[in-house]
């Protein structure tokens, strides 16, 4: 078990307390509770289904802390329900990109797994083949926005900065959990939360 788990239990069980975090947007939905821990089986199950190998750091998430519920937004998917999308091919140089389901069977490009409810077409997503391999990233399906890779080195490093940002009382807009270098177009077309 990676030993950032038993740090992350602490830190989550301790935001909703702290009389000066923030209220994170979307917190009544999921109210920093944690859905059960998945078991082996039910991952790999999920693996061979989909064809393919959950980053490291986010499975473990899943086995150790907690299938579905309190993160960022909306919370975390609930396994069974994450669909693998595919980032749209690129458009004129510095134009947001979208994302689409994946489909079935053989795919062209990188595959990311919708992890993260956003509300309407932003998506909060893991790449789980290609060099992001292991990264959160966020946008919008429709391209209106995005992409934007999280400077997280991985899913639960991404997680304890957002749990850090609550404690220290900074909202979503101010998480400045991506990394202006690694974004993936220079300019937004409108104002999009920072993950």
């Amino acid at each position: 078990m990676d030993p950032r788990i038993p740090r992350l239990r602490r830190k989550l069980s301790a935001v909703p307390f702290q009389p000066l975090r923030s209220h994170s947007f979307g917190e009544e939905k999921h109210r920093f509770f944690l859905g059960p821990k998945l078991a082996e089986a039910h991952v790999a199950a999920f693996e061979a289904a989909h064809d393919i190998d959950l980053p490291d750091a986010y499975r473990q998430f899943l086995t150790h802390i907690g299938g579905s519920g309190a993160a960022p937004f909306y919370g975390l998917i609930p396994l069974e329900r994450c669909s693998l999308l595919v980032m749209n091919p690129p458009g004129e140089p510095g134009t947001p990109r979208g994302f689409e389901d994946a489909g079935s069977g053989a795919h062209e490009g990188d595959l990311f797994l919708h992890i993260i409810e956003m509300g309407c077409t932003d998506v909060c997503v893991i790449a789980v083949t290609g060099p992001l391999v292991g990264r959160v990233v966020i946008g919008n399906s429709d391209g209106f926005w995005g992409p934007n890779v999280s400077s997280a080195t991985d899913f639960l490093d991404w997680y304890e900065r957002w749990l850090n940002h609550m404690s220290a009382g900074r909202d979503n807009r101010a998480l400045e959990l991506t990394s202006p270098r690694l974004r993936g177009h220079p300019n937004r077309h409108r104002l999009a939360p920072k993950i």
